[in-house]
């Protein structure tokens, strides 16, 4: 009998936790494990019934332990969360595999279902298979620290998924599946025995090799495989198969390009991460041409390509001297693992790839030796369509010669990838402020006696400007001074440069974060084609101006209009425009409503002035992974998008912990390509309603109270942030080690200069998630009060922004506990603040009883049968590991902050207290200060609240 999804989810997180506890039992002994045990009991009752006597019973129990037992408690937590989401993650691959099977229902439409409902529509088949076979998807990661876990924590939760999914999906013997659960142990063990804590922050090139992995591990293979799929999808439905050179996705990296308020990504750091993944790049096509060489052991060509044979032969034989021997020599050095000797004119595909071979191996070498700091005058392979055009003459053979099953597996793959990836892998994004740009023009300006950039108008700066772009002369003076920020700006153009030079593939788009004007698109410009890009053609990036703050979204058509009506620039971009629109400073600029609605309107109006000057418009979305920042299922996101906004082409962040929920599995690859692909067609040829009048009138006056109560609370309350600082973690993130920048843009304690991330991720730790609901309750207000409340069903049902929108922030609620949150403030929050954490618990009640009201449901995601009932279960049973870990939190909390006010002294060293327990010992004094360990329970509490709720920041 089929088990229902909580069935199936309680299995596996029952059998996981199993296997933990007696790993458990043996590391701390029987009667902490006990311990551990009961509050997991108390939590659960707490859980279920909501009753404040169950909280108080959890609270006084976990306040009588000792410190070690409180350390071993939150990493047991912690651990059990980290196992229970690998069950979320194996039913999930369960359910997506009975989903593909027919056998249950898809809440979400698969690329095969919309190519289904556009033809039953009866639109042509020629307008959708044009439409996809031209729609570009480029995914790009970025190094945003919100993800908690360690890298190898994450490969020992990711062997754990899959022998899981093998006991669940494979028939197995006795003796198999004893032995699939003894690895699954030796997994548990691993990762319970390994240090959970980042003793140190992670370098940019760290984060860029972690983000690298999933390119070489999952996507690199699994594209080729979605491909395929859409291949016979399209056949199926009496319609060819995607051409070769239609990759349909790209991929993209911030890690190691994104130098905005990060001083440790640096010009030399942006070239040694270019270089890595170049390197990486030769080498798997290395691997994957020796693959080809041993497959392509077929005598039938056609002439074209006997002819290259030939060809190839004498240039190989020529550089050897006609000297079989030579060869031979050459290739033993090089270790190939076959083929030394020169091959015969009877095997021309394997003549052909072995020059190929010969040259990804000098390349492979060459970078190699360019990392180490030395020079390489061999000559290599800089560009994709060198690789290709050897392998296409290949493919045209076999297909030409009666072989085309042949050509259609393991070349066409290649082929697929290298259209995709390019010789680097993963093109790089290079991001600053605008502000360092104009710093730069500035620094120039003064010392040319011309006067201070800055505080020209910005018709001036404008004008000034374009006639520099127009000029011949160079600007910048060999002898300029400068200050660090200054010579770091123009290291960075140089080596966007010396890197386009090197390899076209490599570098993506230039972001301009923080834009505000047409003259921030322009210096950028100016400063690439001076710092040696003044070539034909220009070796200039694409640039995208980042638009993130709610004016600058309100300007952003303004300031396009104004690029788009110069001559030079609309000859230099050649019809192509991309714009970044931020959705994480401007949900903290303005609340999320306010932000959400902007950042809709901003795409509508800056797609129509692009319609009007001829202009392709590439909007790049900048969500996070949190619904505080944007984030939220990709599809839906897609979805909701304005009509006419993407036709086609979308560029979007994946960050931190979603690049492992995406891409950490074949499965999850193949679902997440093919929930990309599906949404962007559908957008494109099933557009959504566009809004009407009165409902735009609705959310301008949502928008608006919204924003306004958000501000008054958050900026204009001498309160607020010493609520937010006493009743939150957010001075202690910093010690959690997750990322490389630091959490703040300017040192100051503002609100404005903290990044989006801590922002977000110290209400989610409290269970709180103001930012995501904060001053909805005043919008639903202001609309009750004119009596349109009923319009909002209205659109609640027919207008795919706003049901998204709602349904986002619904899920977030259901994720918030205000008697955690009250918990917080009664033990952390001075007495003259405890009012003001009741009236924003109030607002909170507020918010969810209009959604109530709203969405016509008697609690939170009610819907029977749904994915949101789903959902509810799965956050049913994070629930009792999550808050054991809040209170243990509070109390670390307090503690800390009274050490460091010296209103208490520091407790002895917490190794000179324990008793002799196995193993526990060792684990405990992982903490290198051997201190009392409240520092580290705290950030083991953070990482375990942090996987529980499932998002960071």
């Amino acid at each position: 009998m089929d088990l229902t999804v909580s069935e199936g989810l309680l299995s596996v997180d029952i059998f996981l936790r199993s296997l933990f506890v007696q790993d458990l039992k043996e590391t701390v002994g029987e009667v902490t494990a006990n311990k551990i045990d009961l509050v997991y009991a108390l939590s659960k009752t707490f859980c279920s019934t909501g009753a404040d006597a169950d909280f108080v019973a959890l609270q006084e129990y976990l306040g009588r332990l000792a410190q070690h037992e409180k350390l071993l408690t939150c990493s047991a937590f912690s651990n059990m969360l980290n196992l229970h989401n690998q069950s979320e993650e194996i039913e999930n691959s369960i359910v997506e595999r009975k989903q593909r099977l027919g056998e249950s229902k898809r809440y979400n439409r698969s690329t095969n279902e919309t190519l289904g409902a556009l033809l039953n529509s009866g639109m042509d088949k020629d307008v959708i298979y044009n439409a996809l076979c031209n729609q570009i998807v480029d995914l790009v990661f970025t190094a945003h620290p919100t993800q908690a876990l360690k890298r190898e924590l994450l490969l020992h939760f990711g062997q754990i998924r899959k022998l899981v999914l093998r006991m669940k999906l494979q028939k197995l013997t006795k003796y198999e599946k004893r032995e699939t659960i003894e690895a699954i142990k030796a997994h548990i063990q691993a990762a319970w025995r390994t240090d959970e804590l980042g003793r140190s922050k992670p370098s940019p090139e760290d984060e860029f090799r972690s983000g690298l992995s999933y390119i070489r591990n999952t996507i690199f293979p699994g594209l080729p495989a979605f491909l395929r799929r859409m291949d016979s999808a399209l056949v199926e439905k009496g319609m060819e198969p995607l051409p070769i050179s239609s990759p349909l996705f790209r991929f993209s990296s911030w890690m190691g390009g994104d130098r905005d308020g990060n001083p440790f990504v640096t010009a030399k750091v942006t070239k040694d991460v270019v270089r890595i993944a170049r390197y990486n790049a030769a080498e798997i096509y290395y691997n994957e041409v020796q693959k080809l060489m041993f497959e392509l052991s077929i005598w039938r060509a056609d002439e074209t390509l006997k002819q290259r044979a030939i060809d190839t032969n004498e240039r190989i034989m020529t550089k050897y001297g006609w000297d079989a021997e030579s060869v031979v020599d050459e290739r033993k050095q090089r270790n190939y693992p076959e083929f030394w000797r020169p091959l015969p004119l009877s095997e021309p595909y394997r003549v052909v790839l072995s020059e190929l071979r010969d040259k990804l191996y000098e390349t492979k070498d060459a970078l190699q030796h360019n990392l180490a700091g030395k020079y390489s005058d061999a000559e290599i392979i800089s560009e994709s369509e060198e690789l290709l055009e050897p392998l296409i003459m290949c493919y045209e053979s076999l297909c030409n010669t009666g072989d085309k099953c042949i050509a259609k597996q393991h070349l066409l793959d290649l082929i697929r990838q290298i259209n995709c990836f390019g010789m680097s892998l993963i093109r790089l994004d290079v991001r600053q402020e605008s502000g360092r740009h104009a710093e730069v023009i500035d620094c120039i300006t003064q010392y040319l006696g011309l006067g201070s950039y800055k505080e020209w108008p910005e018709e001036k700066k404008i004008e000034w400007l374009v006639k520099e772009l127009d000029g011949k002369r160079p600007l910048i003076p060999f002898d300029l001074p400068m200050s660090a920020d200054v010579k770091e700006v123009l290291d960075t153009m140089a080596t966007i440069c010396q890197l386009k030079h090197e390899c076209q593939d490599s570098l993506g788009a230039y972001v301009i974060s923080m834009s505000t004007s047409a003259s921030d698109v322009l210096a950028v410009l100016l400063l690439m084609l001076e710092n040696g890009t003044r070539d034909t053609p220009p070796q200039t990036l694409r640039i995208a101006p980042l638009f993130e703050r709610l004016d600058d979204l309100k300007n952003a058509p303004r300031v396009m209009k104004q690029l788009f009506s110069l001559p030079w620039y609309q000859k230099h971009i050649n019809g192509q425009q991309e714009i970044m629109i931020g959705y994480s400073d401007s949900g903290k600029d303005a609340g999320r409503l306010a932000a959400a609605w902007a950042l809709y309107e901003a795409q509508e109006a800056c797609s129509k002035i692009a319609d009007e000057f001829g202009i392709k418009l590439t909007i790049f979305h900048g969500r996070g992974g949190t619904v505080g920042r944007g984030g939220g299922p990709s599809h839906l996101a897609i979805l909701s998008q304005p009509p006419g906004t993407i036709n086609g082409s979308l560029r979007v962040t994946v960050q931190g912990e979603i690049i492992e929920q995406n891409f950490s599995e074949a499965d999850t690859c193949f679902r997440t390509l093919d929930l990309y692909t599906s949404a962007t067609l559908q957008h494109m040829l099933m557009p959504s309603n566009v809004p009407k009048p009165e409902w735009r009138e609705i959310m301008n006056l949502m928008s608006d109270a919204s924003c306004e109560q958000y501000r008054s609370i958050v900026f204009q309350d001498p309160k607020f942030v010493a609520y937010f600082k006493a009743a939150t973690p957010e001075t202690e993130l910093g010690k959690m080690n997750i990322g490389s920048r630091p959490a703040k843009r300017k040192k100051d304690a503002s609100i404005e200069s903290l990044r989006a991330i801590p922002w977000i991720f110290a209400w989610t730790q409290t269970r709180f998630h103001l930012p995501v609901w904060l001053g909805m309750s005043e919008a639903f207000q202001k609309v009750a009060s004119v009596g349109q409340f009923d319009i909002l069903k209205e659109m609640y049902k027919h207008w795919p922004f706003f049901q998204v929108t709602l349904d986002m922030v619904e899920m977030v609620l259901a994720k918030a506990d205000a008697r955690v949150t009250k918990m917080y403030d009664q033990q952390l929050v001075g007495e003259d603040l405890q009012e003001f954490g009741e009236y924003l618990r109030g607002l909170l009640q507020e918010t969810v009883k209009f959604l109530l009201q709203l969405t016509s449901q008697k609690r939170l995601l009610e819907t029977t049968g749904s994915a949101e009932s789903s959902l509810k279960e799965k956050l049913d049973m994070r629930a009792p590991y999550v808050t054991p870990l809040n209170v243990i939190q509070v109390e670390c909390l307090k503690k800390l902050r009274e050490i460091e006010d010296g209103v208490t002294e520091a407790p002895s060293p917490i190794s000179d207290s324990i008793e002799s327990i196995p193993w526990a010992r060792e684990l405990l004094e992982l903490n290198e200060l051997a201190s009392s360990g409240i520092e580290d329970t705290l950030i083991i509490s953070m990482k375990g609240i942090a996987a529980g709720m499932q998002n960071t920041g």
